[in-house]
């Protein structure tokens, strides 16, 4: 188990390390940082102090490792727009971001789940034909089409729910929430719906696919002809061995969520990280772009190590291959 990680950590650092190659890059190679944070009235020998006085003028392997050195210390130095910290930037939008993505999971895991369990026990059923139907919409309607539609229907055509915004919140010692106050929740419904169907229908169509599977093995006609009923079979034998993949496919979908909101937020004008980094790049503010790839690239890494060492905790064939391999 600890081999097994040290390595999974290895191959996650490597992934960072090549993320912030890229992420650098884009502050060397996209603009000049100096023409955004100067007016046209500053000379040529300011805009070159402040070159020296910001080390563009180092080698790129010098800046390299800085720019390293003071990402592990969450500094991702100026906003060219704003002017300010990027760090306190994204730190005061990440609540937001995170608020949304960890809702929509709950709910398309919590809806996902049981209709993929019910779509795969009563697969002719009128009510599984149904839910295939819903499913198929989900997966097929783009994302910022299905908020538009939530928008018309319960925004602009029933007025029973706002159509922007992330209503009264909270401050918890710097951390926001919308979710102890009831605009608060009443404005997470939508982006979360609208956020999570896709997940959804994905947890459905897969938790059925392997149910399916699972119930025509042999160990689950064993466990028929030994007369355990049908409650034992299907969610003590039959759903546990499904949920294995789902853990892999769940956990990198929450990355998914969190990457990919920038659709849901543009179109709610949720305050999130999303929209702050859609204006970044309208504005071109490279700094902010660089952080949130970061950021992201960090989250998708440790969802996938979180997911391996969960697999390998709720599999006991990795934990078997792994010490016939030694």
């Amino acid at each position: 188990m600890i081999a097994f990680t040290l390595r999974r950590l290895m191959q996650s650092v490597v992934v960072i390390v090549f993320v912030a190659l890229i992420a650098f890059s884009m502050f060397r190679f996209v603009g000049d940082p100096v023409h955004q944070m100067v007016g046209i009235e500053t000379t040529l020998e300011q805009r070159e102090a402040l070159r020296e006085r910001l080390g563009l003028n180092d080698p790129f392997h010098e800046q390299f490792a800085r720019y390293i050195a003071n990402a592990a210390q969450l500094d991702f130095g100026i906003s060219y727009q704003h002017k300010k910290p990027v760090t306190d930037m994204i730190g005061a939008r990440f609540p937001a971001t995170f608020e949304l993505a960890m809702v929509s999971a709950l709910l398309a895991l919590a809806v996902g789940v049981p209709m993929g369990v019910f779509t795969g026990l009563y697969r002719d059923s009128w009510l599984s034909k149904v839910f295939m139907a819903v499913s198929l919409a989900g997966i097929s309607l783009p994302t910022f089409l299905i908020g538009i539609l939530l928008i018309f229907v319960f925004s602009v055509t029933l007025g029973v729910m706002p159509s922007f915004g992330r209503g009264e919140t909270v401050d918890l010692g710097g951390w926001t929430t919308g979710l102890l106050t009831a605009s608060g929740l009443q404005a997470l419904v939508m982006p979360a719906v609208t956020l999570g169907l896709f997940q959804m229908t994905l947890i459905m169509r897969l938790v059925r696919s392997e149910m399916l599977e699972v119930l025509r093995t042999d160990y689950i006609k064993f466990a028929r002809a030994r007369g355990l009923s049908n409650r034992s079979i299907h969610f003590g034998h039959a759903l546990k061995n499904t949920l294995v993949p789902v853990i892999t496919i769940t956990g990198l979908q929450l990355g998914g969520i969190i990457a990919f909101a920038i659709i849901t937020e543009t179109v709610f004008q949720w305050p999130g990280m999303g929209l702050l980094f859609l204006q970044s790049i309208q504005t071109v503010d490279i700094p902010i772009m660089a952080a949130y790839l970061m950021l992201i690239a960090f989250l998708f890494v440790a969802i996938n190590l979180a997911v391996d060492l969960l697999y390998y905790v709720v599999d006991p064939r990795l934990r078997l291959d792994r010490g016939a391999a030694w």
